[in-house]
């Protein structure tokens, strides 16, 4: 277990035989007579299966509580993912809010091993604070080979680094929006204004993904919670290009 910060932590899994999954997508993980939760797959390593976890709620309460060794349950991978194998030859920014850098460190991790397939790259990440921005000790090492951008809203300590919202940033990006793609994940707030920035600069709605995490509690699409309008984010997400859930993206109380 990696300590982030005062309510986020990177639980590393050994497990036997785990199925191959992608960038984006989650596991269900289960705390013995409490019950479980969807958490994303936080990085491409295999050796170690690594979810990184926000303490929100009486199950991850218990999940903080795990020392080293200690069993809890797994069933997945579940969810779309973001098709950055497809993207190869193409410019990509990448954009996180939050612990939305999760779902997204696994993207980045892929177009760091497969660097040559792709043009610039660009990484914007946004937290709340300096404590927010996760896996800090990567950064140095992610920089060398993309462009990456930090913003914060409230500056603490010795930061001298921008403060605003993740979408200040674009002003730093130089991008070709017929060879441009564009994948997030944050919170939807964050997100719609994304999404109206990669489309004032000309990216073409098929090419701008978005990660919906919300309300999955299930992960097959029978409980019902995390229906969004016409979609089971569980099933048919939670990884959308805009064009997808273009008529219900950003609809209040949906």
């Amino acid at each position: 277990m990696v300590v982030e910060n005062e309510n986020t932590r990177r639980f590393l899994l050994e497990v036997e035989d785990f199925p191959d999954f992608k960038p984006g997508q989650f596991n269900m993980l289960y705390v013995y007579a409490q019950g479980e939760v969807p958490i994303s797959i936080s990085s491409l390593r295999s050796d170690l299966i690594e979810h990184t976890v926000r303490l929100v709620g009486e199950v991850t309460e218990d999940l903080f509580l795990l020392k080293e060794g200690d069993v809890i349950g797994i069933r997945g991978p579940y969810g779309t993912h973001f098709p950055i194998e497809k993207c190869r030859g193409k410019d990509v920014v990448l954009v996180a809010g939050g612990l939305g850098l999760a779902d997204i460190k696994p993207v980045v991790e892929f177009i760091l091993e497969n660097r040559r397939d792709f043009g610039e790259v660009y990484l914007l990440v946004g937290a709340k604070n300096p404590s927010g921005l996760l896996y800090r000790e990567e950064y140095k090492s992610w920089d060398k080979r993309l462009k990456l951008l930090l913003t914060v809203d409230k500056p603490e300590g010795n930061w001298q680094g921008n403060v605003g919202v993740v979408t200040e940033l674009f002003r730093f990006v130089e991008l070709k929006p017929e060879k441009t793609v564009g994948m997030m994940c944050g919170p939807e707030v964050m997100m719609l204004f994304t999404v109206k920035k990669f489309l004032d600069l000309g990216v073409s709605e098929e090419n701008i993904y978005l990660s919906m995490e919300r309300h999955m509690k299930c992960a097959v699409g029978t409980c019902g919670h995390c229906q969004f309008g016409y979609t089971f984010l569980c099933k048919e997400g939670p990884v959308f290009s805009y064009s997808r859930i273009k008529p219900i993206f950003g609809v209040k109380e949906l």
